[in-house]
């Protein structure tokens, strides 16, 4: 499986521009699950002498993780896909009980040209659970506002103590199909 090429907007710096706001804002914890939309960036952090990339098994994992960091004084980004959303219901409850910092990157699925119908119904609905469970939501759907949406993100997130998710579009992304 792999992004397919005619994506609406396939600029490949996005990433790039993810990793660097990230840097500006000293985030050191970085947990993911494997998710192809966020290779690059994934690369990137495990890569980086400045930021642990962690896997995670589940997604849950992730709110909890970021919660020990910001205990331990560090800062984290949890990087997931839509489908990971509903795993995090509970655990986004610990957000507004510790009053931690909460960033997530979203890469969206069951949107833009989404060939999985079991990819639509979470898809459908990231942005609603987020909101329901008191997580502001900024969204990028094209190359140009990754930087912008991020440093709003950000800076919303580690300054303000608002929880934030980012929603990076399946039309940013690229709509998935399965190859041979």
């Amino acid at each position: 499986m792999h992004a397919r090429a005619d994506a609406a907007d396939t600029a490949p710096n996005w990433p790039d521009d993810i990793f660097a706001t990230l840097q500006r804002f000293d985030v050191r914890q970085v947990p993911y699950v494997p998710d192809a939309g966020h290779s690059k960036l994934i690369q990137r952090v495990v890569s980086s002498s400045t930021m642990r990339g962690i896997a995670l098994t589940t997604e849950e994992e992730g709110v909890a993780l970021l919660a020990g960091a910001w205990a331990g004084g560090q800062r984290g980004v949890l990087l997931m896909q839509s489908s990971g959303v509903g795993n995090c219901i509970n655990m986004l409850s610990l957000i507004p009980i510790l009053r931690f910092p909460f960033l997530t990157l979203v890469t969206m699925r069951g949107e833009w040209g989404e060939f999985n119908p079991w990819q639509v119904p979470m898809g459908s609905t990231t942005q609603g659970v987020f909101e329901l469970s008191g997580v502001k939501v900024l969204r990028a759907s094209y190359a140009a506002e990754v930087p912008a949406v991020l440093e709003a993100a950000a800076a919303q997130a580690y300054n303000a103590l608002t929880p934030t998710a980012v929603l990076l579009s399946q039309r940013l992304i690229g709509a998935k199909v399965f190859t041979k």
